[in-house]
Formats: structure tokens, C-alpha cells, sequence
């Protein structure tokens, strides 16, 4: 008796069929005809028309003057394709920093009105600072956080800070607001951001601002208390490195 080969995958013809219309959809940003569209997929015309109706009913294409275009749905497939090629490059570029400089760096954007760390690269070795107290609520004692604060116009900080309002977190941490407004008031662009165990003991962190549109980002590092003098230095180098990168690659932050 012949048996049956499970290794084999089961194939859906008219999945397959409407993945190559939406293909071809997409190489064409005007729209292209039915039956032009057919041809490039290799689907017979009457199946094209079914698919194409049931994709425009799906939201991924749809139908103007006579031609079909991408539509909302397909572009978000393809939007999320795009941040996750972000999100890698992103991981690749901390992991790379991480074994040059040999300290841990991460990655964060103030976004929504909330600090958010979005990647880390560390090793065994070189690990990242814990988050002992929530990253979000205790921005005015960590390099991250006074970056991205440092970043925002004068109401965006204010409101921020009366979500998140200053508080203890260290014997080294900024006691009260009027302080720590006016050091942000101080910090100058380009400049990095440092702070000594406001954070955590035992250890210290400088942050870079990164520039890219509208996005309100930063990069930083840490190291252990008794390293501090390789604090500036690393910082400096990675500094260059990132905008060498956003000027060569077109590196996107904004993910």
C-alpha cells in the first residue's frame, strides 16, 4: 500500500495565487489592471478577478479608475517588516559598540510621555545595569532618562515631571526639581549626559542625544564606580561611531 508523505508541506494554491497578486500590486506605486497583473503573477484571469475582489474586501488592495493599489492592510504587514529590520539593525549596532568599547549600551526613545528602554547589549562579562527601580519613574537619576528629559521643550519636561515626580532613589541622587531643572536647563546638545550612582551604587553612566527627526532618543553606557575614568573616553568614541552611522546608513531610530 502506498503510504503517505507527512514531510511533505501542504500547499494552498489560492494563497499561494493571491500572495503573487500582491506582488505584483506592489511593484507598480500607480496601480496596475487586472489582467496586468494576472500576467506578472501567472494566475488565469478569471482567479485573478476572484482573488483581487476578496483581497479589496480584505482591505490589502484596492480598486480606483480602473487599476488596483496596495491598501491599508498591506501596508501594514509591510510596515511591520520595516521595524523589525529596524529593530535588528538597531541590536546589531549595540552589539557591535558593546564588543568594541567592551560596556554595556543601550537604547532609548521618550515616547507617548514615557522613557523607554528598547535595547540592551551586554555580556557576562560587562553586564547591564539591573532595573532595580522602574526606568520610567525615576528618569531624573539615570543618564538615559536626563538625556531624553534634557531633550523635551520646557512643558513636555513639566508635565513629565508631574507624572514622575523627583524622588529618592540614591545618597548621590538630585533631591528636588528645581535642581534638577535647572541642570537639564544646562545641558548642552551635543554634550554628553553623566551621572555618578544617582541610580544605582556602585556605578556610572553617560548618555549621548541622538538626532534623527522627530524622534526624541538617546544611547548610553555604564560602568562599574572604580572604571569612572573610562567613562568619557568610551562615551566620546561611541559618540562618533553612532553619527558616522546615522550619516552613512540612513540608521533609523525612530522604531
Amino acid at each position: 500500500m502506498a503510504t503517505v508523505d507527512d514531510s511533505r508541506p501542504t500547499l494552498i494554491g489560492s494563497v499561494q495565487r493571491a500572495l503573487r497578486l500582491l506582488e505584483a500590486a506592489a511593484s507598480h506605486a500607480d496601480g496596475a489592471p487586472a489582467k496586468q497583473l494576472a500576467r506578472e503573477a501567472g494566475v488565469a484571469l478569471p482567479t485573478a478577478y476572484h482573488l483581487l475582489r476578496t483581497l479589496a474586501h480584505e482591505g490589502y488592495v484596492r480598486r480606483e479608475r480602473g487599476v488596483f493599489l496596495l491598501a491599508e492592510a498591506a501596508r501594514r504587514l509591510g510596515g511591520g517588516a520595516a521595524q523589525q529590520n529596524r529593530r535588528s539593525m538597531i541590536n546589531d549596532a549595540l552589539a557591535h559598540w558593546r564588543d568594541a568599547l567592551g560596556v554595556p549600551v543601550y537604547f532609548a526613545v521618550y515616547r507617548e510621555g514615557e522613557i523607554e528602554v528598547v535595547a540592551i547589549a551586554d555580556t557576562p562579562a560587562n553586564p547591564a545595569v539591573q532595573e532595580w527601580a522602574d526606568f520610567r519613574e525615576t528618569g531624573h537619576a539615570h543618564a538615559i532618562g536626563q538625556c531624553l528629559l534634557s531633550q523635551l521643550d520646557e512643558e513636555a519636561r513639566r508635565d513629565h515631571l508631574d507624572r514622575h515626580p523627583v524622588g529618592y532613589v540614591t545618597p548621590y541622587s538630585v533631591r528636588d526639581e528645581r535642581t534638577l531643572l535647572r541642570r537639564l536647563a544646562a545641558v548642552e546638545r551635543t554634550r554628553p549626559v553623566v551621572e555618578h550612582q544617582e541610580y544605582a551604587l556602585g556605578t556610572v553612566c553617560a548618555a549621548i542625544p541622538l538626532t534623527a527627526g522627530s524622534t526624541v532618543a538617546a544611547m548610553a553606557i555604564s560602568l562599574p564606580a572604580h572604571q569612572a575614568e573610562r567613562l568619557l573616553p568610551a562615551i566620546g568614541l561611541l559618540q562618533v561611531e553612532v553619527g558616522k552611522l546615522l550619516k552613512t546608513l540612513g540608521f533609523s531610530i525612530s522604531i
